[in-house]
C-alpha cells in the first residue's frame, strides 16, 4: 500500500532511540522529510546517519528538542518551518516520567512528570497548529502509554499525566476536524527500549529475581510471548499518520501483542 508519505515533513519528537526512532526510520522509509529532535544530540545524529544509511536518499533534519523546555520547541517548530515551509504531521513523543508509587512521589517530581509529559503534549501542538488549520491538512498522533487504559501500580505520573493527554486528543479531534486536521493517540505495550529496560531492571530488584526471569514473567503476560520491536511500533505509527488513515480521528489504539485484556 502507498501511504502517500513522499515529501511529506514529519516531525519526530524524542526520535534519537525506542519508539520515536522507530517511527522516524519508518516514516523515511515511506519517503517523507523527516525532523528529528531530542536533548541527546550526538546520539540523535547517529540515529538520523543511521536512518540514511539503510535509506538512500532519504531526507533527515536533526535538532536539539527538550519537550519540557516551551522555548526548545518553539526553536524546533520555528526552525522546521523556515526550512521547509510547513508541516504535515506531528509526532508527540518523550521519555516516561519517573516511576513511583504515591507515597514516592513528592511535589517536584509531579511536577517534572506534569512539564514532560502533559505540558509537552500541549505545547508541541499548540505549535503546529496555526499552519495546519491555515493549509486545512494535518495530522498529529501521541504516543502514550497502556497506563491510559489500565492503570500501572509503581507508574503513577504516566497513570495521571498521559490520562490527561489522551484526554486532550479527544476534545482536539473534535474540535479540529472542521480544518481536516487528525488527532490520534497510540499505546505501546511492552517494546524492546531503553525505557523498558530500565523498569525491568527496577523490578529485578525490587522482586529479587534475576532480569532474565523478569523479562521471563512478563514474556508470559504477553500472547505473543515477547516484547514489540521498535519497528512494528513505527509502521503502525506512519499508518495513522498518513493518507490511508485519512477517516480516522480521536482515537486510541493499542499495539501490545494481546497483552491488554480490556475490550473498549
Amino acid at each position: 500500500m502507498d501511504l502517500g508519505l513522499k515529501d511529506k515533513v514529519i516531525m519526530v519528537a524524542a526520535s534519537s532511540k525506542g519508539l520515536g526512532f522507530g517511527i522516524a526510520r519508518q516514516a523515511a522509509r515511506e519517503g517523507a522529510v523527516v525532523c528529528m529532535g531530542s536533548r541527546h544530540e550526538k546520539i540523535l545524529e547517529a540515529a538520523a546517519a543511521n536512518i540514511q544509511k539503510e535509506e538512500a536518499g532519504a531526507r533527515i533534519l536533526t535538532h536539539s528538542l527538550d519537550v519540557a523546555d516551551p522555548v526548545s520547541i518553539e526553536s524546533w517548530v520555528r526552525d522546521t518551518l523556515l526550512e521547509l515551509g510547513s508541516v504535515d504531521a506531528l509526532v508527540v513523543n518523550g521519555g516516561g516520567p519517573p516511576a513511583g508509587t504515591f507515597d514516592e512521589i513528592d511535589d517536584r517530581t509531579w511536577q517534572i512528570g506534569y512539564e514532560n509529559t502533559l505540558m509537552s503534549a500541549v505545547r508541541l501542538i499548540r505549535a503546529v497548529l496555526p499552519g495546519m488549520r491555515s493549509r486545512k491538512s494535518g495530522s498529529i498522533l501521541t504516543v502514550t502509554s497502556s497506563s491510559v487504559k489500565e492503570p500501572i501500580d509503581n507508574l503513577l505520573l504516566s497513570n495521571v499525566y498521559r490520562s490527561g493527554v489522551t484526554s486532550l486528543v479527544k476534545s482536539l479531534s473534535i474540535q479540529e476536524a472542521k480544518h481536516n486536521i487528525r488527532i490520534n493517540n497510540l499505546v505501546p505495550g511492552f517494546f524492546d527500549t531503553d525505557r523498558l529496560r530500565e523498569l525491568d531492571q527496577r523490578n529485578s530488584g525490587e522482586w529479587r529475581l534475576s532480569l532474565e526471569n523478569v523479562r521471563k514473567i512478563n514474556f508470559e503476560k504477553i500472547p505473543m510471548g515477547r516484547y514489540g520491536d521498535p519497528d512494528e511500533f513505527g509502521k503502525a505509527a506512519v499508518f495513522l499518520l498518513s493518507e490511508a488513515a485519512s477517516y480516522v480521528t480521536g482515537e486510541t489504539f493499542v499495539i501490545d501483542g494481546g497483552k491488554m485484556r480490556t475490550v473498549w
